[in-house]
């Protein structure tokens, strides 16, 4: 008998095949249980849709394997991580990109994201009096995961040319610069 986690991988790398194939809003479970070899129940036994099974892929392929590295410290290798994660997996990213709507890849990366920054800052923040008291881990987690996103998705969305690493540089970068220091930089 397959484990839990084994019976989702199977269904997330026949989701990942057919997303390269078609549009994932026209992806049916059927479709996603043949290619995994299991019946249409033992999909719903995992997840509650084919956006679920989006997330749960995001999750485990890009935000859970860099926890690890961001308990210790290592933010820049835990973002380079990421886009190699994403570069790694490009036809299946270069599809998922195009997912737009209610569940839209945009929206799920974003969850996904804020979720990770949110939590590093929870564990990490110092709980003495804040300077701004509005300016809690939810949304300062909730502006550095939207900022991921918006870099990972035109990152995505234009094929991916410059590395993982300069895509780490550039997101450090651009969130750790007051808009008057970028202005000046020669």
């Amino acid at each position: 008998m397959q484990s839990k986690k084994e019976v989702k991988k199977l269904l997330a790398e026949s989701f990942r095949e057919l997303v390269k194939k078609k549009p994932i809003e026209k992806i049916t479970i059927k479709e996603i249980t043949d290619g995994a070899g299991v019946i249409r129940v033992t999909f719903y036994n995992h997840f509650q849709d084919k956006y679920e099974l989006l997330e749960w892929i995001v999750r485990e392929e890009t935000v859970s394997p860099v926890r690890m590295l961001l308990k210790n410290d290592m933010e820049q290798q835990a973002l380079i991580f990421m886009f190699n994660s994403v570069l790694h997996n490009r036809d299946f990213y270069a599809h998922a990109v195009r997912l737009e709507g209610q569940n839209s890849f945009e929206q799920i990366l974003r969850s996904c994201f804020c979720e990770m920054v949110t939590e590093y800052l929870q564990e990490n923040l110092s709980r003495g009096k804040r300077r701004y008291e509005w300016l809690t881990p939810g949304r300062i987690g909730e502006f550095y995961g939207q900022a991921l996103a918006f870099i990972m998705m035109t990152w995505i969305r234009s094929g991916m040319q410059e590395t993982p690493e300069h895509m780490a540089e550039m997101y450090t970068y651009i969130t750790s610069h007051s808009l008057t220091d970028i202005v000046k930089e020669p």
